[in-house]
């Protein structure tokens, strides 16, 4: 779930310089850095698993859709509907504000589970499906401290100590107790490992809280997994360090916690700061990022929750319902996670949908469960293409991705010693109107186009997932010149214009982004749609122009950027175009670039 529904830019640009060398300390202090043993970094788990989890389905923080009973029996029924078409899940998440705010995680809130979770949990097992549940760490989310947390509150009323009073031991009793009741899976949220007991805010160090409190329920997690090995923990926001912007040079956490957590997540999906036509695929992109950042600090793809695949009509996902969903999906199982999870609404999905996903399970899954997973190529955030690729010993499947306003070319190397050359290959999966161009081990990619490739045994008609219709790739983009200027006299705006002369055939592709003196990109948070804070207008003498956009709509976590394409049937020829940026930021230091190209379409639109 969202940790906040606004952020400020000026945090925004202190977290991703000041931050991350201060996590960095932190975390050496936490833990004393040692080398690692091969098994502190092998999965807990015997072999991948999927997880439902019913957030996104409602939202309770950036959206007014709530938690009840009907909404996760609905669900669940959705669940049964999907597995006749061959969709298989293993556990069944409920996420957060399930709970009583005075039941100190013992107690169900009353007025949406009347009769508490026995018929949910029941109707789970009957299913063959594990339930789970949503707890925050130590902070109090909506909720009143239980007597028993009284002794660790920390001065504001906000946290519990951990390594102080009765939270931890009471804490693990909660775990204890629902683990009797059929619980099976703890998704551990919101951990404030700064919260310090009351009286010790000003004599011990902020590190020796941090370090105290990581000790704590380090050593209490791990004795409640020996007590019960079949138990599936899973951390999310407070254990890893930045997980909100991919601008950050590192995400500072230690592998430590892999000892007791299943899997890491790597934030909740939002855009990247790399601008595309498609706002789905700017999603995706920011989900590669956060994984390559988890894997660049010693943490395994098997064990990073990449928690990048939701489907739905609520805030979190940005309204998408089934938006580009195909790619996304193919992209979570193609990163190697072995903890995939499902956020959403499910009745979304066709039976048509189901069958596509059930064979998606399928392809990955021996692919998934030899952890045989590499990432290659570029780094997400940046404009060079990149790919994870599975291989198994009679083939292998690489997922790819070009994020440049360009076409581009990656090569697609070999993975393993005994893989055999990737001579010959079959594209089994792109993004609409570009076709890729394949040539033994290298693949042409249109801009921000997602393919799959499969090589060896994966090279068959048989594995041919088609073509993802939601999202259509140019077959050329060209950069025209365009020297913008500032625009002044825009009252509560910073604003940017220029004048071009169209080309004589093609669309025009106009992008705007944001940025602080120094060049680094600045998202902005607005509680209207993206597209009335960052706003692209286009027009030739006093006629406006219509101007395509794919952003407007409300994003809790932030955007950098506008993206927006006019269509050649609606310019006149040879007459000049005149076209203004302009942002509703009102920090006077921040600025706008502006780029225009031109851009060819497969086919009229």
């Amino acid at each position: 779930m969202p940790r906040s529904v606004t952020r400020s830019a000026q945090f925004l640009r202190w977290r991703s310089t000041a931050w991350p060398g201060v996590c960095v300390l932190l975390a050496s202090l936490l833990f004393p850095t040692t080398t690692a043993h091969p098994q502190h970094l092998r999965p807990l788990l015997r072999a991948p698993v999927w997880v439902y989890n019913d957030w996104s389905a409602y939202d309770e923080l950036s959206d007014e859709v709530p938690l009840n009973e009907a909404l996760a029996m609905r669900e669940l029924d959705e669940i049964l509907r999907l597995s006749k078409a061959g969709v298989h899940f293993d556990y069944y998440m409920m996420d957060a504000f399930w709970y009583d705010p005075d039941g100190g995680y013992r107690t169900w809130r009353r007025s949406d589970w009347p009769d508490g979770p026995d018929r949910w949990i029941a109707a789970c097992e009957i299913a063959g499906i594990k339930p789970g549940i949503w707890l925050s760490t130590n902070t109090l989310t909506s909720m009143r401290p239980a007597p028993e947390w009284q002794s660790s509150l920390n001065a504001a009323g906000t946290a519990m100590a951990l390594y102080s009073g009765g939270f931890l031991g009471d804490f693990i009793s909660v775990l204890n107790y629902w683990y009797g009741r059929g619980i099976r899976m703890f998704k551990l949220d919101f951990a404030d490992l700064s919260a310090a007991a009351k009286g010790d805010e000003g004599r011990l160090p902020p590190q020796e809280v941090r370090r105290r409190n990581a000790r704590a329920l380090h050593d209490a997690l791990r004795a409640f997994r020996r007590e019960h090995p079949d138990v599936v923990l899973v951390a999310f926001n407070g254990f890893v360090g930045d997980i909100e912007s991919a601008a950050a040079e590192l995400n500072p956490f230690n592998t430590q916690w892999l000892d007791v957590f299943d899997s890491l997540y790597a934030g909740d999906p939002r855009p990247s700061d790399s601008p595309q036509m498609d706002l789905w695929r700017a999603i995706d992109i920011y989900s590669d990022d956060m994984v390559r950042h988890f894997a660049q600090e010693g943490v395994p793809l098997d064990r990073v929750d990449s928690t990048a695949f939701m489907v739905g009509n609520t805030g979190t996902n940005y309204f998408r319902k089934t938006s580009a969903w195909r790619g996304s999906l193919l992209l979570m199982v193609a990163r190697g996670g072995w903890i995939n999870t499902v956020h959403g609404n499910l009745e979304f999905l066709s039976e048509d949908d189901a069958r596509w996903f059930a064979r998606v399970q399928a392809l990955y899954a021996p692919l998934q469960g030899s952890g045989r997973t590499r990432r290659f190529g570029g780094n997400p955030g940046s404009p060079w293409p990149y790919g994870f690729g599975s291989v198994a010993t009679d083939g292998a499947l690489y997922a790819v991705v070009n994020p440049a306003q360009g076409v581009r070319t990656l090569r697609m190397p070999r993975l393993s010693s005994t893989q055999e050359p990737n001579i010959d290959g079959r594209v089994l999966f792109h993004d609409a109107d570009f076709i890729p161009a394949l040539s033994g081990d290298t693949i042409k990619l249109g801009p921000g186009e997602l393919a799959l490739v499969g090589f060896g045994r994966y090279n068959s008609p048989e594995n041919d997932l088609g073509v993802e219709a939601d999202i259509r790739i140019p077959k050329s983009i060209e950069l025209l010149p365009a020297h913008f200027r500032d625009v002044t006299g825009h009252a509560g705006h910073i604003a940017i214009e220029t004048m071009i002369t169209p080309p004589a055939s093609g669309d025009l592709r106009i992008i705007l982004q944001q940025r602080d003196p120094d060049g680094s990109v600045v998202r902005s948070f607005s509680r209207e749609t993206m597209g009335k804070f960052f706003r692209i207008r286009a027009s030739q003498g006093d006629a406006p122009l219509p101007v395509e956009i794919r952003y407007d709509t409300r994003i809790w976590s932030g955007l950098s950027w506008g993206v927006g394409e006019l269509r050649h049937d609606q310019i006149a020829p040879g007459k000049p175009i005149h076209i203004e940026l302009s942002s509703a930021e009102t920090d006077p230091a921040i600025h706008l670039d502006g780029r225009v190209y031109s851009v060819q379409y497969e086919a009229d639109r």
